[in-house]
């Protein structure tokens, strides 16, 4: 159960959904450990209403599994979900790029509008490679959702954005139990978001194709350490 204290009242069912999120992001709420509404409204000294509409809510966005009998639990994903999330995210961020990098000059305008916006993100890049390099998993997962979620905002529509942001928190959930048990995480936290920020303001098509595409074969070699059972699934044992 995760460790909490009062919540303040004003956008309440936000404000459970985001802490409960922070909890199973931060690896203090695991898969396979039920909780009920009633427990959740005890532990934030709310009413059921609020905590009952967030535990929903995060169900819709894949995250948590409801039983009506037993209550909720954080939904486990396996290897195979996780590479089918890179993929998903290939094809999608993928086809953005394409649509900005078409040789119509598109790039060109949109990043004069989103000067300020780019500052940011940039910022936000640092900050997680920072992270990643040091290993400090909490501090860059935080990070690295912001910096794709304000990416997202300069260079695609609010639909994808959505959809990518869901699948980065996915991914997270499932990385994290195995990355908190890693000795050698640094090796495998991906810290190439200042190179994809200035391959995209130079307005660098075969820069930025090239930086996904490392992006995306860290994923996917990550996930066959992981079926090779190096290191284990968090919580089962060895076959």
């Amino acid at each position: 159960m995760p460790a909490s204290g009062p919540v303040n009242r004003s956008t309440l069912r936000e404000q459970i959904a985001d802490a409960l999120r922070d909890e199973v992001l931060a690896g203090r709420l695991q898969p396979r450990v039920e909780f009920t509404v009633k427990q959740i409204a005890e532990q934030y000294g709310v009413s059921a209403t609020p905590v009952r509409e967030a535990l929903f809510d995060l169900s819709a966005q894949g995250l948590l599994e409801s039983d009506q009998h037993r209550g909720f639990r954080v939904r486990e994903f396996t290897v195979a979900d996780y590479r089918s999330m890179v993929d998903a995210r290939a094809l999608v961020i993928d086809a953005v790029f394409r649509g900005l990098f078409d040789g119509t000059g598109a790039v060109h305008g949109l990043l004069a509008a989103h000067q300020t916006a780019l500052v940011s993100v940039r910022r936000r890049a640092e900050e997680a490679a920072r992270a990643a390099r040091g290993g400090d998993l909490d501090i860059l997962i935080g990070y690295d959702l912001r910096f794709w979620r304000e990416l997202g905002a300069v260079v695609t529509n609010p639909y994808l954005t959505d959809f990518l942001h869901r699948l980065r928190v996915q991914a997270w959930v499932f990385a994290v139990p195995y990355l908190r048990g890693d000795a050698d995480v640094r090796d495998w936290l991906w810290n190439g978001h200042p190179e994809l920020v200035e391959a995209i303001t130079t307005a660098d098509g075969d820069a930025v194709r090239e930086v996904l595409a490392a992006y995306y074969a860290h994923g996917l070699n990550w996930a066959d350490r992981l079926a090779a059972g190096d290191p284990p699934h968090p919580g089962h044992p060895r076959n």
